[in-house]
């Protein structure tokens, strides 16, 4: 990881990296495309320490979730049967290009 490392440094050169440790240039590109693959599949929601000091929740304005709107009663809702028991619903928010697209699809079938 340290040899990753330096080759991710503003300015770094991996065949000087890899000549200086030792090791063939392939080896580096191989190790950090391995790291990048696995730091893709472990990058899942991260904790952090938080560490509130007394004063410090005064500064910062409150945000308050959106409040969830139940499926029936949400505005705007638009249900369309296709026929065979297919059914689409979409509220006032969808995209009518993508839309579009997914009934003209689901027409052929």
């Amino acid at each position: 990881m340290r040899i990753i490392e330096e080759t991710l440094a503003p300015g770094a050169v991996v065949t000087e990296i890899a000549r200086r440790h030792g090791i063939s240039t392939s080896l580096v590109f191989t190790w950090r495309r391995r790291a990048r693959l696995a730091s893709v599949v472990s990058a899942g929601p991260k904790l952090v320490p938080v560490q509130l000091t007394p004063g410090a929740t005064e500064s910062v304005p409150s945000i308050e979730a959106p409040a969830v709107i139940s499926p029936r009663r949400r505005r705007g809702l638009i249900e369309i049967e296709l026929g065979g028991g297919k059914r689409v619903s979409v509220d006032e928010n969808v995209d009518a290009d993508a839309l579009g697209r997914v009934l003209d699809v689901l027409s052929r079938r």
